[in-house]
């Protein structure tokens, strides 16, 4: 049996440390479920562009903004663009963009230990996946690593109302292609994200490459890099989780950083934090060094 085959049924077979709450997962579920009913409504090939559209434009508010940006700071950007990518990321229905981002990096503080909120080598596939949101504990938001995006009300605001910006997306949807609109273009899109995106939590740390030692299963995935914009390079992110760029070499296709390099011609965004030549050497020194600069807000221009 392979190393990689003992892995995978070691990580099923991982005792989850707490259990689920299902009355809080039962949304997340009837979103599955509401999936089949494109056998009422139909698939039309207007619901299936908007889908295609949807997933590729709130997988880069995801990417670009609820974990370059929000999570880690990686670049800069002004107040008002810093709002329409927590309304798109949050958008998603992954939850809000403050709890996005303090969970994420508290992820990153504690990457695949026993104080990890989602670490597939000690918790198993599933509950890193997607168990540990709707636990009692893990699910909770803190603030007190998030103090840098909390002064801003307006992130505060979003935070509270959470499914806001999914429920006016779905109406836009209806308006745009009718119940089809809503199910495929909205609700298809969704679920696929879902698990896009969930699956750098989960299979980002069980498959793939380990360019550099970073103390945790933390793996390039080039498959996953083309399905989520970029975050496949996971490895190369937990190793300097600072830049704007996962993808670290030129044959590392990241198309988040590729839209943020065209953003920043324009001056949308700005201040991109490039990948030092001493850590593409491998010589960054110092297990999760460059953790998030949860005090740079200061020298933000807002607009």
């Amino acid at each position: 049996m392979s190393n990689t085959t003992q892995k995978i049924r070691s990580t099923l077979s991982a005792k989850w440390p707490e259990p689920i709450r299902f009355a809080d997962a039962a949304p997340f579920l009837i979103v599955h479920l509401a999936c089949f009913a494109a056998l009422w409504t139909g698939v039309s090939r207007r619901a299936l562009l908007l889908a295609a559209a949807l997933y590729v434009i709130r997988m880069f508010g995801i990417t670009a903004g609820l974990h370059r940006y929000f999570s880690h700071r990686a670049f800069k950007t002004g107040r008002a663009f810093q709002f329409i990518l927590a309304f798109i990321g949050q958008s998603a229905a992954q939850g809000g963009v403050l709890w996005w981002a303090s969970k994420h990096r508290a992820h990153h503080r504690h990457s695949d230990t026993e104080l990890d909120v989602h670490s597939p080598l000690r918790f198993g596939f599933l509950f890193a996946h997607i168990g540990w949101v709707y636990t009692a504990s893990r699910g909770k938001t803190s603030y007190d690593n998030i103090k840098d995006l909390t002064r801003y009300p307006e992130l505060v605001w979003l935070d509270n109302h959470i499914y806001v910006p999914a429920l006016l997306l779905s109406a836009t949807c209806y308006l745009i292609a009718g119940p089809s609109g809503l199910v495929v273009g909205m609700i298809w899109s969704t679920v696929a994200l879902y698990h896009a995106t969930f699956c750098i939590n989960s299979l980002a740390h069980i498959l793939g490459s380990q360019r550099y030692d970073t103390g945790d299963g933390s793996r390039n995935n080039w498959l996953l890099a083309i399905f989520t914009l970029g975050e496949g390079w996971h490895n190369n992110h937990h190793y300097f989780m600072a830049s704007a760029r996962q993808g670290f070499f030129w044959w590392e296709l990241d198309i988040t950083y590729l839209v943020l390099r065209a953003l920043s011609w324009t001056q949308v965004v700005w201040d991109l934090k490039p990948v030092p030549e001493h850590v593409l050497r491998g010589e960054r020194g110092g297990r999760q060094q460059n953790l998030p600069l949860y005090g740079a807000s200061s020298n933000e221009r807002d607009s």
